[in-house]
Formats: C-alpha cells, sequence, structure tokens
C-alpha cells in the first residue's frame, strides 16, 4: 500500500486535492458534487476526505460513484 492511500482502499487518495484541475475534478465526480462545493468545503475544513464528505453531506467512505 502506497503511503497515500487509505488503508481501506489502495487506489482512494488520502487527501483532497484540489490544486490541480484533474483532482479537483476527480473528487468532483467522487462526491457528486460541483467542483466549487468541493473547493469551499476543502476551504472550510481541510483535506481529509472523512471532513470534506461530512461537509459535503456525502457518506464516507462512499461506494456510490462508480468511480471507486
Amino acid at each position: 500500500m502506497s503511503s497515500s492511500a487509505t488503508p481501506d482502499n489502495d487506489h482512494e487518495p488520502a487527501t483532497v486535492n484540489v490544486s490541480e484541475p484533474w483532482t479537483l475534478a476527480y473528487w468532483a465526480r467522487r462526491f457528486e458534487v460541483p467542483r466549487e462545493e468541493v473547493e469551499a468545503a476543502v476551504a472550510a475544513v481541510g483535506h481529509e476526505p472523512e471532513k470534506v464528505a461530512a461537509r459535503l453531506g456525502r457518506p464516507w467512505p462512499f461506494e456510490g460513484s462508480g468511480i471507486v
């Protein structure tokens, strides 16, 4: 397992990175929300996926997006 992945899923990034357009797009698809909402959530709670998901009202881990 790489150090940037979560223990539950080797391919899941451990942080919500919004600094690159492609990573922002990934997280917007992952949480099924607009990119702007992901950026606002990260600004409010930081880069931890659990906290971002909670801010967005999404479960974590979230299996429903189909891109997991």
